[in-house]
């Protein structure tokens, strides 16, 4: 009768080197685990990384007020506050936040500074200098103003409105007395 080789127990120095044999036995099982090991690296690596915090840009002043075209261009990104204005549907919008689409070097910088509302509906980036009312587009152009308005609505700081030429700017300054609680205010029928 043969003697049956006895396996060796789980905690024995020798079934440590017999599972060490399996795995290293085999060329796909090596890779597997240098795999294995390489996406652990990556996985405790990245969790160690601080995240570097993108550099805080200083809040501008808020600006209220209304604006002729002339006055417009100068809000092109250009000037050393860096503040891009952008008029879209007679609205004057404050899109500084946007820099990396409307300043300078991005996609749709011929917008800084400008009236946008013909541009965004006809889908081309030039526009002209002067006063447009628009009213030689057709309803479907202007009611892709209209959502292109509604958006830079939702996204953006409502500034003012783009002047006709010869209209008034309007006093804005009221609307910082309004914002006071009536309680704060002095009774006029008192006075």
């Amino acid at each position: 009768m043969a003697e049956e080789k006895e396996a060796p127990s789980p905690g024995s120095p020798g079934a440590t080197s017999s599972i060490l044999s399996e795995i290293c036995g085999s060329p796909v099982s090596v890779a597997l685990i240098g795999v294995i090991c390489f996406l652990l690296y990556k996985i405790v690596k990245s969790r160690r990384k601080t995240p570097t915090p993108e550099p805080v840009e200083p809040e501008l002043p808020k600006l209220r007020r209304d604006f002729t075209v002339e006055e417009l261009r100068k809000y092109d990104g250009t000037q050393p506050d860096g503040r891009i204005l952008v008029a879209v549907n007679g609205k004057v919008f404050d899109v500084t936040r946007g820099k990396r689409f409307y300043g300078p070097d991005g996609p749709y910088s011929a917008f800084a500074g400008r009236d946008a509302s013909r541009g965004l509906a006809t889908f081309s980036v030039g526009g002209k200098d002067e006063y447009d009312d628009l009213s030689d587009l057709n309803p479907v152009e202007m009611d892709s103003i209209r959502e292109w308005e509604i958006q830079f609505t939702e996204k953006y700081l409502f500034v003012g409105r783009l002047l006709k030429p010869g209209e008034e700017a309007a006093n804005y300054s009221d609307e910082e007395e309004e914002s006071v609680p009536a309680e704060s205010q002095p009774d006029k029928k008192s006075e």
